[in-house]
């Protein structure tokens, strides 16, 4: 018997590819801004309708004019720019300090077993729970905070980090070797372009991690700050500035972690689409 054959049609996919990752991307984009906007539409028509308690579930327009009276004052803008600074003084102390620690750690087999096991228990240690040593090493003040948002970051970045050193497929090095590198030709053109795509990852969790630290650490040790206003604004029962607070840490961690994004497709364009149009980093 003569088997049938079936023909299969190619999809809008291969048939126009340009057209269809566009096409995707604006689909991304109108649900994004839509999905947001129909939350708080149904948040407001429900705090008004009285389904929602207006003491703890402030409706949108209200948290949006505290959220103006607070510019007003400046007092929002303070709080961003300290948060922002803890933030991002530590980010770049800890992505320094954990690549650097990868590096060392993922080409040094004699240094990765020296270090990995005392650092991997270190890892587990919640890191809001070294703040009481921080501040009884270094006393009030900035200090103790940005240490503890690097220390974070660190670590959310040396373990990915080293792992992608570790992945590195020894054909790669084997291919580099014949045609003569050796040491830094080596690192940069195997070890540093496989490290890359692994290293925005990380800066990406590591950049949103650090927003969530910072504002644990000013509920407790600060006078200015996202997280201190949020604290503040509860223990005064101030509802509508607290839920500021809150919308402010997410449009921080969102913009933190949109530009890590943006840094990584700009430096990485190999690495912007898949074969479906969908962005790797």
């Amino acid at each position: 018997m003569m088997e049938k054959t079936i023909a299969i049609r190619p999809g809008e996919a291969e048939r126009d590819p340009r057209g269809y990752a566009r096409r995707a991307r604006r689909q991304e984009r109108v649900l994004a801004v839509v999905t947001p906007v129909v939350f708080f539409v149904l948040w407001e028509l429900m705090a008004r309708a009285g389904v929602l308690d207006a003491r703890f579930f402030p409706a949108p327009s209200a948290i949006f004019m505290s959220a103006l009276e607070m510019l007003s004052t400046g007092i929002l803008q303070r709080d961003i720019l300290a948060s922002a600074l803890r933030v991002l003084v530590g980010f770049a102390i800890g992505v320094v300090t954990g690549l650097g620690a990868a590096l060392l750690l993922g080409l040094s087999r004699l240094t990765r077993a020296a270090l990995e096991p005392f650092l991997t228990a270190l890892y587990t240690v919640p890191k809001l729970a070294l703040l009481p040593l921080l501040l009884l090493i270094f006393g009030l003040g900035e200090l103790p905070s940005v240490l503890l948002v690097g220390m974070t970051v660190f670590f959310l970045v040396w373990i990915q980090c080293m792992e992608a050193v570790l992945a590195i497929p020894e054909n790669y090095c084997e291919a580099a070797r014949s045609f003569g590198a050796k040491g830094w030709k080596m690192f940069r053109h195997v070890t540093w372009p496989a490290l890359l795509p692994q290293l925005f990852i990380s800066m990406r969790i590591a950049i949103g991690t650090a927003v969530l630290v910072i504002v644990g650490v000013e509920f407790v040790q600060a006078s200015q700050g996202i997280g201190y206003r949020i604290w503040h604004s509860w223990s005064l029962f101030q509802a509508n500035r607290m839920y500021v607070g809150i919308c402010t840490v997410a449009l921080m961690g969102f913009l933190f972690s949109s530009v890590v994004r943006w840094l990584g497709r700009v430096m990485l364009p190999w690495t912007r689409q898949t074969a479906g149009g969908a962005n790797k980093i």
